[in-house]
Order: structure tokens, then sequence, then C-alpha cells
């Protein structure tokens, strides 16, 4: 009889392949496998067959990395090069406190907050929240007042395990020193090694270390890593790399075990710590309540599968040392477990190019950009890595927005509520802007995609017209004489030589008085161009200020700011920002090298059209309404009004300008000129100004 090959994994495919095989036998040459007892006997063997192959097939798949999709083995394998998947992180909050020691008898020298559970959170999404340190805090007692500043305290749950260590023979397991909780903030593991249960006041710190290279036999360290269920394993030395314990040695592993990001945002609390005087009497008077200097952040889930199936493999190529640009994205991950997103270039890829430089921008998990004291800590981390001869630096995030407006035509015949229309467009939308293609680094904003989702959302929605501008912004330094570069990564599109293709929200400059606006009047050659400064005199009159104060490439898509002196801007998030915005040349935004590429619901529009050409109310179509597929014709990113085309006369002396005022009732135009005083703004250029 021929061989048959039973390799597929589908039950009717091997319930075939098994009777092929039987009718070769010339024994079952006409024999009735359906009607016959042995039907069941071939559904047998396939069903058999088919969970053997399964099982097989999975448990190959499951010795490879990339295939893999059971945690605990995608975690082994992360183990086999090196990398050790990063925990939960506890969210961080600060507090300071005061101890009024004047109704004491007896004057302490200092006090003492205990590690241990510290605070617990005041109700924050309807949970309380308990808040730890690890290590005691110590501080003088001063004229009667004991000052707790800036204590730093991690979510969760404070929690100790210990271990007694026991030589074992060759016919005896290793013991394994699991921690048995779940949740666990691997950052906050302190372990300690005490000769005997009975010496536990004898104790000797143990480190935690990555890197073996450096160790020797007497390292007091101890390596971590993952094992089933999340939880994890404590290793200590051999002898060989690392001090090895002693029988009887008895250990004792303090940690936390977090809830991760749930508690990010937390910004009250209410002591519940332990304080001793230096005699090691407990205080329990005098505390003053807790306040909050910094709020509760940077708590994070536990690092997924597809991240670790990411960076493993970089990690191991990396071979801790930093050369190539993914060597650098795979050591920052690792020594910066707040990364969300990282961008790393070199300086050859500049213009113009600084040669011997890396270039390292970092999203982190929580807030938007890096502290500066992270970016000191990390650089000094990246000095271990890094070859002689290459400089890295951290530079700041820089956010590229996409601004959709919308135009979306629906029958009116095929929905009950427009209203309900427009929520399930807005709500797509949003889906997007939070999916993996954008938020990161070298991502794509895809139109057509875009414009296929909405288009999706509901059978009611017929069609879309869809516009897109892209939008940075600037963080000014208030007050002070400063430029400021702006680059966007992608080309403008040149809507008019006449100008106002840039927009900007309001701001407020030293030497004139009111809100101006910054846009462009562009060169004949549609590549380069100026800025000016203009003003809205009134709903339907635009005045510039000042016709020359930087200079645009459209075709690099960068904007340069000569000095000025900012004041005050209109709009301020967690700072105050003016947003400049324009149309990009091609629709399909892309993130370039440090830019972080957001679509900004927030400041897009969708607007419900009906389609009365569909709905059958206008099949002549002779009332349909027709939406422009062009920017709309507002000279600011403020109000909205009908522009005209305005002039400017030279600056000389005391400013002139000719104002253009547009008569909507009519639609035509007429011109007035207007004089007025404005000083000009003097003094040395500096370089303080931020581009962000």
């Amino acid at each position: 009889m021929p061989l048959t090959q039973f390799t597929n994994l589908d039950f009717d495919q091997i319930k075939t392949q098994i009777k092929d095989y039987l009718r070769a036998n010339s024994n079952f040459t006409d024999f009735d496998f359906e009607g016959s007892n042995m039907s069941v006997l071939i559904d047998t063997l396939a069903y058999n067959s088919y969970i053997t192959a399964y099982n097989s097939n999975m448990v190959a798949n499951e010795v490879f990395i990339d295939s893999a999709t059971l945690r605990e083995n995608v975690a082994a394998l992360a183990r086999n090069v090196g990398y050790t998947p990063r925990s939960k992180q506890a969210a961080t909050a600060k507090v300071s406190f005061f101890v009024d020691t004047s109704g004491y008898s007896v004057q302490p020298l200092t006090l003492t907050l205990k590690a241990g559970i510290v605070a617990v959170s005041n109700t924050f999404a309807s949970e309380n929240y308990s808040f730890a340190i690890m290590n005691d805090v110590t501080v003088p007692v001063v004229d009667e007042i004991a000052t707790f500043s800036n204590v730093e305290i991690k979510e969760g749950s404070y929690l100790t395990k210990t271990f007694t260590y026991r030589e074992t023979g060759d016919d005896v397991p290793i013991e394994k020193f699991i921690l048995p909780n779940d949740g666990i903030d691997t950052s906050t593991i302190k372990v300690t090694v005490s000769p005997n249960s009975a010496a536990t006041n004898l104790k000797t710190i143990y480190k935690l270390t990555n890197n073996i290279v450096d160790v020797t036999n007497t390292s007091l360290i101890f390596l971590l890593q993952e094992v089933a269920d999340e939880k994890y394993e404590i290793l200590f030395g051999d002898g060989k790399f690392g001090k090895k314990l002693e029988d009887s040695n008895f250990i004792t592993v303090n940690y936390i075990s977090t809830n991760g990001l749930d508690a990010n945002g937390v910004d009250s609390f209410t002591f519940t710590g332990n304080i001793e005087d230096n005699t090691g009497v407990v205080v329990t008077e005098g505390i003053s309540l807790l306040t909050s200097t910094q709020k509760a952040e940077n708590g994070a889930t536990i690092e997924s599968v597809q991240s670790i199936k990411k960076y493993a493999p970089l990690v191991y190529s990396a071979q801790n040392r930093a050369v190539t640009a993914d060597d650098y994205k795979a050591i920052v991950t690792k020594i910066y477990s707040n990364t969300e997103s990282v961008s790393v270039y070199g300086g050859e890829d500049t213009s113009p190019p600084q040669f011997g430089r890396v270039f390292i921008s970092i999203k982190p998990r929580n807030g938007k950009y890096l502290s500066q004291i992270e970016k000191i800590e990390l650089k000094n981390k990246l000095k271990r890595y890094t070859v002689a001869g290459i400089l890295p630096n951290i530079i700041d995030l820089k956010y590229l927005y996409v601004e959709m407006d919308s135009s979306v035509y629906y029958n009116a015949n095929a929905t009950n509520s427009v209203n309900a229309l427009k929520t399930a467009v807005i709500g797509t939308l949003d889906t997007y802007a939070k999916s993996s293609e954008l938020n990161t680094f070298g991502a794509r904003f895809k139109f057509s995609k875009a414009l296929n989702l909405i288009d999706k959302t509901d059978s009611a929605i017929t069609s879309n017209i869809t516009r897109i501008s892209m939008r940075r912004d600037l963080r000014p330094a208030l007050n002070d004489l400063a430029t400021y570069e702006l680059c966007y990564g992608n080309a403008f599109n040149v809507n008019s030589l006449n100008g106002y293709n840039i927009k900007s929200s309001g701001f407020t400059v030293s030497g004139i008085s009111g809100t101006v606006y910054l846009s462009d009047i562009p060169n004949p050659d549609r590549k380069t161009g100026r800025l000016i400064i203009f003003k809205l005199l009134a709903s339907n009159q635009v005045a510039v200020i000042r016709n020359n104060v930087g200079t645009i490439d459209y075709a690099r898509g960068e904007i340069l700011i000569n000095a000025l002196i900012i004041n005050s801007t209109t709009i301020s998030t967690d700072q105050p920002v003016i947003q400049i915005s324009g149309t990009p040349k091609s629709y399909d935004v892309i993130g370039l090298q440090d830019l972080y590429l957001q679509l900004d619901n927030s400041n897009s529009l969708v607007t419900m059209v009906s389609d009365t050409i569909s709905s059958g109310a206008d099949i002549s179509g002779s009332n349909y309404i027709v939406s422009s597929s062009f920017p709309n014709g507002r000279d600011d990113r403020e109000s909205p009004l009908v522009r005209g085309i305005p002039q400017y006369t030279s600056i000389t002396g005391t400013e002139s300008y000719t104002v253009q005022e547009v008569d909507t009732s009519y639609a035509t135009t007429y011109t007035t000129s207007t004089s007025f005083d404005s000083q000009k703004v003097t003094g040395n250029q500096t370089s303080g100004g931020y581009s962000y």
C-alpha cells in the first residue's frame, strides 16, 4: 500500500485520507465505509489523529519565540537569550509632611519613618490604594519640627517572604525561591541574607544584577527570572559567579505587589505609617496632614507577550553594547522601563549632518515628556553601553498631530438618529486614533484607510469628503527674546500664492497690543516663503502687523521664526502653546525620525450632511449640498471668517497697514487703510527658544 502523508489539521480531510488509505488495500476496495460500522471506527481514528496533530503542532510552535503563544513559554525562551520581561510597575507619588515635637516630654534627636505602608489614598475611581516605602527615612528634629520632604511612595501592598537555604546532595532537587504573589514590581524587590533564622539582626544586602560580566565569586548578587503565572524566582550565585549561600542561611525578601496603572492620578493621601524616634519609641502625636507634591504616575502593566517577542531578540543582538540604532532601542527599553516608544537615528541623517552623535527620543508610558532628571539618569546609564566616539543625545519628544475635517453624507431613510450616527463615526475615529498604526515613531496616517473606516461605520453612510491638516504645538519661552524652529517632516501644500496657508492660534508679542496670529506669504516658486504676523481687527478684517518674521520651507516642512518676545498665548494645556497647522502635500502623513504621530480628534470636526440623492428626496440633485475637498478659508485657528487678501507696506518708522475688509452680505470686497503705531522689538538674539 502507498504511504499516505497525514499532515492536515482538518478533521474531514484526515477522515478522507484514512478512507483513501484503506481503499488502497485490496481487502477494502469495494467496501462501503459510510454505510457500515467501519464509519464509526474511521471517525474515531480521524478524531484521534486530529487531536494528536494539533497538539504536536502547538508543541512545535511553543519551541520558537516567534510562534509561541503561552506567556510562560515566551518568557522561558526570552530567558535563554538573557532577557527578563518587564514586570508591573507601581505608580509613584511624592508627599511631604512634618511632625511637631513641642508637646513631647523628651525631645528626640531624629525621627524615622519605617519601611512599609505609609499612606492610603482617599477614594480614587471608587477605590482606595495603599502606598509604601521600601527603606526607612530618617530626618533630624530642628526647632522641635521634623520635616519629611518629597518622600517617594509606591502604590501596592508591602509584602515579606522568607526562605531557609538548605544544602542539597546530588540526589536532592535544588530548592527554588519563588515569590508567591502576582503583580510584583521587581524594581522594589529587596533581598537580605542572615546567617540563620536566629540571627536576623545580622543582615547582608544582596543586589540585583542583569549582567554577570563583572561578577566575581564573592559578589553579593542575585538574579531574577519570570516563571509560570507571572511570578518571579530569585537565583543566587554558585561560588563562581556570585557568592554561594551557606547551609541554614535565612533569606528575607521584601517587595511590593501593585495594581499597576490603576492608581495613576492619585493625589490625595491619609497617613497610616509608623514613625519612631531615635530611642525606638513609636510617635503618634503632632503628625501633620500629608501634602502631595507629585501625583501618582508611571504605573504600568506587565510587559505583553508581543513586546517580549519584539525586544528579546533585539537585546540579545545588542550584546550589552550600543552601536546600531536597534541596539540603542533595545537597551533604552531595558534600562528605562517606562518606555512606550523610542526613536533613534544617527547624526549623519540630520540636516546638516552631525557625525559622532546619536539622537534618542522617548515617549514615556505615562505623561508626554521625560523630565530633566530622567534625561540625565538615562544618559548616565547609557554610558556603560556606548562605544568610544559616539555621543548619545536625549532630545525632547516632538508631537505631530493630524486633524480631520470630515463631511459625512448619509441616507436619511436608513437611520433613525443623525446624532447616533455622528457618535458612531466619532467612535470609529477614536478607535483608529488609539490604534498601534499611530501613536508611535515612524507611524503613518493612512488617509484612504481613515476614509474607508468612516464609510464602513454604518450602512446609512453613503460617502464622505475629508480634509486633512497637520499641526505642531510651539511651547514658547514667555517674555524672553528667542528664536524658534518647527519641523513637520512632511511637505506643506501651497493652496494660494496670496498666503494664509499656515494657520496659528493667538498669542501676544511685546510691542504690539492685542492678540496676533502667524501666517505665511509664499514666494513665486512655491517652495519657500516668509512668515507674517497679523491681527483680526473685526470679524471680517485682517491687518498685517509685520511682514517678515521668519521663513518657511514648504518642500521640507520647516518653519523658522525670527527672534520674538512672546508674552502670552490664548491656548494653554500643561503649559502655554501656540498651535501652528497647515495642509500637508500628501494626505498620508508620516511621523519622521523623532516625530510622534497622533490623530487629534479633539481638534477634528465631523459634520453630518443629508445625501438627498440617495434618500430619494432630490433625485435630480438640484439641491444637493456640495462639500469642498479643499481646506476652509479661515485665516486663523480660532475665528471663522471670510478671508480677504491683506496688503501690506514696508515697515519704516511708524508702521502702516492696509486692511482688507470683506462685505459678506454682497460677497464683494473693498479696502480701507488704517495706521498703527507699533514699537519694534530690539535686543540681542538669544538661543533660549524651544522647538518641540
